[in-house]
């Protein structure tokens, strides 16, 4: 009877050793905490190596174009619009110049770093002004759902059966935009699909617990928008948004490469193409250099998008 008390009792002593533990290491700091849905799409992400090696040329594609002021002053000591007509199609590494000068003379590397962020800021902020006008429709159409959606969703419809290109060859051909006034007119013709996208999920959030917890308590339309629904589809802006800004590039580097975008001497590496495509026969790497940069760029982001899809699947477990 006795050997039966001893185990008995070192059963239990057994069974409360690990809350004691625990205990223990809790009050040590030594356990860690659960990490949360953005560390755990982190964490998915680096496994990626493709994406991730994908982030990192476009941080250094990034670091490029905002570089271009030190490029042109302490690395080609030329600028952007200056060129020298005596040395008009020096092949690279030729007489100080790195990348080698256009038709007019003009330092290839310095241009292609300032293209760079044209073309990186007409496609960012597009992107963003987009991503501003339909979510905003998207969240208002799918929360009040009704006429509103109806309304806003007919609107979205005629957008989208507008032929996109045809429409702004003409305004760019009519206006004459600079950089910001092609992002805005890129962004009022693009925000169709992130409307769409935002409704979507809006309505299959607005029916939730603790979106009616936060009616019962008396929160504001505006409010709950918002502070409760469109904090959880950020991850679907996000992918959206990584996914864009390569379209939006292509699309800018198009126009330009039509002569309907940004206006020369402004560079972008659409119209470096432009310039250069009369000459290729006499300097191919005009043409080479320029696309070059457009393929490597598109194709980082894209990757990186792709990475951000998959990482923050909510279905994913790691």
């Amino acid at each position: 009877m006795a050997q039966q008390t001893d185990v008995a009792s070192n059963r239990s002593m057994l069974a409360d050793r690990p809350a004691r533990d625990d205990a223990g290491a809790l009050e040590r700091g030594q356990l860690r905490a659960t990490p949360g849905f953005y560390q755990r799409a982190w964490r998915r992400f680096r496994r990626d190596r493709i994406s991730l090696a994908a982030l990192v040329v476009t941080i250094l594609v990034v670091a490029f174009v905002l570089g271009a002021d030190v490029i042109a002053r302490y690395v080609t000591g030329h600028d952007y619009y200056t060129g020298n007509l005596f040395d008009q199609f020096k092949p690279p590494l030729t007489d100080g110049y790195i990348l080698g000068t256009d038709v007019n003379g003009r330092d290839v590397l310095t241009r292609l770093a300032y293209g760079g962020r044209v073309s990186l800021l007409v496609a960012g902020l597009a992107g963003t002004t987009a991503l501003l006008i339909g979510s905003t429709i998207g969240a208002v159409s799918g929360y009040f759902g009704g006429v509103t959606d109806a309304v806003l969703m007919r609107i979205v419809d005629v957008l989208l059966c507008v032929p996109f290109l045809s429409i702004l060859i003409l305004v760019a051909a009519l206006f004459r935009p600079g950089p910001v006034a092609l992002a805005i007119i890129l962004a009022l013709f693009g925000w169709t699909g992130v409307a769409r996208l935002v409704r979507g999920e809006v309505l299959s959030i607005r029916s939730r617990d603790f979106v009616d917890a936060s009616r019962v308590v008396g929160a504001t339309d505006a409010r709950i928008i918002w502070k409760h629904i469109m904090p959880n589809i950020v991850p679907l802006l996000v992918v959206w948004m990584s996914l864009a800004i390569p379209g939006l590039i292509l699309t800018e580097a198009a126009l330009s490469f039509l002569g309907f975008g940004v206006t020369i001497p402004t560079p972008s590496w659409g119209n470096m193409l432009q310039g250069a495509r009369d000459y290729y026969t006499r300097s191919i790497a005009n043409v080479i250099i320029p696309g070059v940069m457009i393929y490597i760029t598109v194709l980082a982001i894209n990757l990186v998008g792709k990475g951000l899809r998959d990482a923050l699947d909510p279905r994913l477990n790691d």
